[in-house]
């Protein structure tokens, strides 16, 4: 059958489409992406302020990274309510994301006032919330229908 093409039964009743069969899977992979992105960014502030120690390059590289690991933060939301709404999956990672968002929106303004007592516990928590969050988030799987051959 071709991408797309609707299904038929022997009465000339029509089933489910390909589409519609495809869309849960292709928008938990984009979620299970969202969130793999927003903790290798993590990871990358991390190794970028160890920099920001012993590099004269360090500052520019872990400035830039906030910018792009929040960037991230915001596709992880955008990913949950896309997961949520079209997908047809639980609201829960929407909540998980705006809380990252939340941690991540801190995190920055704690950087920018030089308050590391704060900035780097908080850096820490966020990567291990966002690592729990990557093992939490299922998998695309076919999904294997019934009467499917």
């Amino acid at each position: 059958m071709a991408i797309g093409a609707t299904a038929g039964t022997a009465n000339g009743t029509t089933g489910t489409t390909t589409a519609d069969t495809t869309a849960g899977p292709r928008t938990r992979t984009f979620l299970r992406v969202a969130v793999a992105l927003q903790t290798g960014t993590v990871f990358l502030q991390a190794v970028s302020a160890g920099l920001l120690l012993s590099t004269s390059y360090g500052e520019t590289l872990h400035s830039v990274g906030a910018r792009v690991m929040y960037g991230a933060s915001m596709l992880y939301v955008l990913a949950a309510v896309l997961a949520w709404r079209p997908g047809g999956g639980s609201p829960r990672p929407i909540l998980h994301a705006t809380g990252f968002l939340v941690l991540a929106s801190a995190q920055v303004v704690l950087g920018v006032a030089h308050v590391p007592a704060v900035h780097v516990p908080l850096g820490v928590l966020i990567f291990g919330l966002s690592v729990a969050a990557l093992v939490r988030t299922p998998a695309a799987r076919a999904v294997r229908r019934s009467g499917a051959r």
